[in-house]
């Protein structure tokens, strides 16, 4: 097995009891916090999707823990046992495969019902997909959509997309690679030739980052059915200027509720038309 990791001594000021929800590499082991690596190793009960890759994490760093699998077949029975040690004043922690728990991952439940019975809930923030996708996309970050995945049927995928279609922000999407081509065909025909990027194995050996039109990335060979972890995010699209039939149907629902200048003036700033154009039709329709 891997030499563990050698790093500065571990904080070894006791933890409260609670349930910690701790962020987990995506990739490199070496992208752990140091404050996840203390409450890892003062914790009673670890709560992970897989024990087998929490363990070979956990070993990296020299700690040993009580590791229970806790993933979207075994949550029902390992919450109560989990609230149980909560009870008796334990610090359980909840982690993922990879990066931040309940990020389409298990473990929404448990916080809940953790929460509502009074314990203390207690985020170890670190690594995310979404997050480092974001990062390195180069599209617009002060409004972002997390849609999680696609489903994975072309209709229902379409149907899914069709609803997100009209929204004005980046969106983000995590997908298999064997759907990966198929997805960005579909996200084409549904959301527009749009500016997108395609993640690939972030902070790992092999990690990738595609740019292009949404058309070119779905033509690409090097995204039909790769391997790895993906991270697709797509640019808001262009804006598309209000016709006057719109401009007149918005000013006529407004007028039932303000005079001209207050209803061309609300109208103005939700269709990004000129105000004093506005007022002018808003008369002429008031007459």
């Amino acid at each position: 097995m891997a030499t563990p990791i050698v790093l500065p001594a571990l904080n070894e000021t006791p933890l409260a009891s609670g349930l910690y929800v701790v962020a987990t590499p995506i990739g490199n082991l070496r992208d752990i916090t140091l404050r996840a690596l203390d409450v890892l190793a003062q914790a009673d009960l670890v709560l992970c999707e897989d024990t087998r890759v929490t363990g070979k994490l956990l070993h990296a760093y020299g700690i040993s823990a009580k590791l229970e699998r806790h993933d979207e077949h075994a949550a029902e029975r390992a919450r109560p046992r989990a609230l149980a040690a909560l009870a008796e004043g334990k610090r359980v922690v909840l982690v993922s495969d990879a990066g931040t728990p309940l990020i389409s991952d298990p473990g929404y439940r448990l916080v809940r019902e953790a929460s509502a019975e009074g314990y203390a809930v207690i985020p170890i923030p670190g690594a995310s997909a979404l997050i480092a996708g974001l990062s390195a996309a180069g599209l617009p970050t002060d409004r972002f959509l997390f849609a999680g995945f696609p489903p994975p049927k072309s209709a229902a995928r379409r149907t899914f997309l069709e609803e997100l279609a009209g929204i004005r922000t980046t969106l983000v999407f995590y997908e298999g690679g064997s759907r990966l081509a198929d997805s960005l065909s579909d996200m084409v025909s549904v959301l527009g030739d749009r500016e997108a990027v395609v993640c690939r194995e972030l902070t790992k050996l092999y990690e990738t980052i595609y740019r292009g039109p949404l058309s070119a990335l779905a033509a690409d060979p090097g995204l039909d059915a790769p391997r790895g972890e993906i991270v697709i995010l797509v640019g808001p699209g262009r804006e598309t200027e209000a016709s006057a039939a719109d401009a007149d149907a918005a000013l006529a629902d407004a007028l039932t509720r303000l005079k001209p200048a207050e209803a061309a003036s609300e109208v103005a700033k939700a269709l990004g038309l000129s105000r004093r154009d506005l007022y002018r039709r808003a008369m002429e329709l008031k007459r």
